[in-house]
């Protein structure tokens, strides 16, 4: 066994499947609803998730979450994209390095995520990304830190039509075969076949917030039923008025396969 399967089998602990909460939109978004101050939504991560994604520079404002027995991991973000500036309408989706993995493993990162934008319009942006995604999960294994590979299209906040869901299912067999020991992506309407096409777990995410938390229960079980080994869930997690409470239903969905409308009963979540 080297560190990156241990790490691994600590992520999916007993086999079961993992829930990791993201609270990293800081770094794209500066401080949103219910990240305004990041030590404190990361006091309110309850023990039964698995990871919390974060920024590098944001685990030293973060260390209580994280320095307990049976804490939860962490998960730390490696590059810095224009496609999560919602904002500022950036439409090219290039790619930089934010940190390395080592000063990501100095900093006490248990896993990292690096993510990969294609059909940016430019096939030589497309070969940059690549290549910096190559670099830095490299670098990653090299000190035994598994990589989660994000896909993210230029498009996301539109509705996954079936251009984009072809586009997410063929991105992720190309991380699968880059080196990626999980991906994180959108859920799509052939999401089985996506599963099916990818040797690798695939992590479900949440995405934009759900009108009601009862909804955002539903789409993590619709993503297990369809093969997720997992989700990660950001706004859906945090954005909520008993964030606890919230995520130990997901636990109970994702983990358990309890059903949405009796995780909502059994924890009390309320909108």
């Amino acid at each position: 066994m080297n560190g990156i399967s241990l790490r691994l089998e600590r992520l999916f602990s007993r086999g079961e499947n993992a829930v990791i909460v993201a609270m990293d939109h800081g770094e794209f978004d500066g401080p949103i609803p219910g990240m305004e101050d990041l030590a404190k939504t990361a006091s309110r991560v309850d023990p039964c998730v698995d990871g919390i994604l974060l920024s590098p520079g944001m685990l030293r404002h973060c260390t209580h979450a994280f320095n307990y027995k049976g804490a939860p991991m962490a998960v730390v973000r490696l590059n810095w994209s224009t496609v999560y500036c919602f904002d500022w309408k950036y439409e090219g989706g290039p790619t930089v390095p934010a940190f390395s993995p080592r000063e990501a493993f100095a900093l006490g990162a248990d896993v990292v995520l690096v993510s990969l934008t294609l059909r940016t319009g430019s096939e030589r942006q497309d070969a940059d990304n690549v290549a910096l995604f190559r670099r830095l999960s490299g670098e990653a294994h090299e000190l035994g830190l598994p990589v989660i590979g994000e896909y993210f299209p230029l498009n996301s906040r539109q509705s996954p039509g079936e251009e984009m869901t072809s586009e997410i299912r063929i991105a992720c067999r190309i991380l699968a075969e880059l080196g990626a020991d999980m991906i994180k992506t959108f859920y799509t309407s052939d999401f089985r076949k996506t599963v099916g096409g990818c040797p690798i777990p695939i992590f479900g995410l949440g995405a934009e917030r759900k009108p009601t938390q009862l909804e955002a229960l539903q789409l993590a079980a619709d993503e297990v039923r369809d093969g997720a080994r997992g989700v990660v869930f950001g706004r859906n997690a945090l954005q909520v008025p008993d964030p606890p409470a919230f995520q130990r239903a997901l636990c109970d969905v994702v983990k358990r396969k309890v059903s949405a409308a009796e995780a909502v009963k059994k924890h009390g979540v309320k909108d």
